[in-house]
């Protein structure tokens, strides 16, 4: 039998359809490729949020150093010099930073948020309880510049211990091989309602040293 060729182009097809594992339809140029889906990229704020997350030391350590920053430079322009600052090298006691001044001790335990942060609940150490002037000082800050913009305040009066914190017992925030939430003993939930708003540094300053 002799084969057509004209017939065989008439179909459209690459190679002769007998004795070929190759032969394919040919496309017409009204006919589209189907394109992989796009790949869905992150947000600006994910992306911000993440690094909140996976930096947090680096930014705790970073917004202390503008707390104390911000304390001190208000101190000198008050002509209140007579301040000594200690740092714990472990964190075994419940507080990040002893400070005295004015004849009076304050032992500070520092935590942070960022503005519009769903956080409103933080963990305390029981242990501050025991401290000389214990108390807890929440910083609000701008999340792309960690400007401080906003304090909130836990703690009693100049001399006085730090108030009671509660019957809460927090939890770890991962849960173990079976998914439970274990509790962590010796520390307590405080919530936003708890602290009181302060406008500024100044505010602040006559919290701690009266």
């Amino acid at each position: 039998m002799v084969r057509n060729d004209a017939s065989i182009a008439s179909f459209g097809l690459d190679f002769p359809a007998k004795g070929s594992a190759l032969a394919t339809p040919y496309l017409s140029d009204q006919a589209t490729m189907s394109q992989p889906a796009p790949i869905a990229q992150p947000s600006p704020a994910k992306i911000e949020a993440s690094a909140h997350s996976s930096d947090s030391s680096l930014r705790e350590q970073a917004l202390g150093h503008l707390f104390l920053g911000q304390l001190l430079a208000f101190m000198w322009r008050n002509g209140a010099r007579d301040i000594e600052v200690l740092k714990s090298e472990v964190d075994r006691g419940g507080y990040d930073v002893v400070l005295e001044a004015n004849g009076v001790i304050r032992h500070v335990q520092l935590k942070s948020s960022f503005r519009g942060s769903k956080v409103r609940e933080v963990d305390v150490s029981t242990k501050l309880l025991r401290k000389p002037g214990g108390c807890v000082l929440w910083l609000e800050f701008d999340r792309e510049s960690l400007a401080i913009e906003r304090f909130y305040w836990f703690g009693g009066k100049a001399g006085t211990a730090l108030p009671d914190l509660g019957p809460r017992v927090s939890r770890h925030s991962k849960g173990n091989s079976v998914g439970e939430k274990n509790e962590r003993p010796i520390h307590r939930v405080l919530t936003r309602g708890r602290f009181e708003a302060l406008a500024d540094i100044g505010e602040v300053v006559e919290k701690l040293f009266g």
